[in-house]
């Protein structure tokens, strides 16, 4: 055998527990996750929720939209909230439960504990990363789905925008919520600061006013801010009328790469 293949071979078998453990370290993280009946709720129950009463409760939301151009004169009005309610998944993940978790890894010493073992700390961020990205799919995928079965929403006119702004729309917030958990000293910490952005940043998204009757001024704060771009990108793309959300997809490009660098680098593991 060459040296080469000595160290080829000495490397395979150091990157092979390291990799198994990490198999091991996310399903286990996964079912500690689901034992949490708050962040499943938020995070995989709200949005459906949320959607599905709005469309059997409001009488506008149930009603076809007569006066929007074919083919959405047929499609209920919830039509138009359900791309808020996607960015209000990212949202309700990015911001109120994952910036948390991380937060309370330190508080409790875990990060610091694991930085003595084979299985380095990044390994638990990453496996928490991962966990919540799958419970944003799930999130989202039940909502498009129940939205359309139940209540009659037709398909995205462009699919792969809408697929192009969710990406970024995700990594924007999600860089924002590891910014959150990279200086909060606790958990308690981490969820008031997330709290203090994500209500604020609802309300520039469309949710507590639809984006069709927000203002000018509020349309035009929330394009410079991560989910309310996101926001309109989706809308846009789900519509499919006012032709790629150039501005909005440029605006979460910039927040991401700001802002994921940054929550990196002031990233506290004790």
């Amino acid at each position: 055998m060459t040296a080469v293949e000595t160290v080829d071979t000495t490397a395979r078998a150091r990157r092979g527990p390291r990799s198994r453990g990490f198999g091991r370290l996310f399903v286990t993280e996964l079912r500690v996750w689901l034992r949490d009946p708050t962040a499943v709720f938020f995070a995989l129950i709200f949005p459906s929720l949320l959607l599905l009463g709005l469309g059997v409760a409001i009488p506008d939301f149930s009603a076809p939209m007569t006066e929007a151009p074919p083919p959405w004169n047929t499609a209920p009005g919830i039509t138009t909230y359900l791309p808020t309610i996607i960015a209000l998944a990212v949202g309700t993940i990015a911001l109120t439960t994952m910036p948390v978790q991380f937060a309370t890894f330190r508080e409790k010493g875990v990060l610091k504990r694991l930085s003595t073992t084979p299985m380095p700390p990044q390994n638990l961020i990453g496996a928490h990363l991962l966990i919540n990205v799958l419970a944003l799919i799930v999130s989202v995928g039940a909502a498009v789905v129940g939205a359309m079965v139940l209540l009659g929403v037709p398909l995205a006119a462009d699919p792969l925008v809408v697929l192009l702004v969710l990406v970024l729309s995700t990594t924007a917030m999600f860089s924002l919520g590891l910014l959150i958990a990279a200086r909060a000293e606790k958990g308690t910490t981490a969820s008031g600061l997330g709290m203090l952005i994500y209500f604020p940043s609802l309300m520039f998204s469309g949710v507590w006013v639809p984006l069709e009757i927000m203002p000018d001024w509020m349309r035009e704060i929330g394009l410079y801010l991560p989910l309310g771009a996101g926001a309109q990108g989706l809308t846009a793309g789900w519509f499919g009328n006012d032709g790629f959300p150039l501005a909005q997809v440029l605006v979460l490009a910039v927040w991401s790469l700001v802002l994921f660098p940054l929550g990196v680098k002031l990233f506290r593991w004790q």
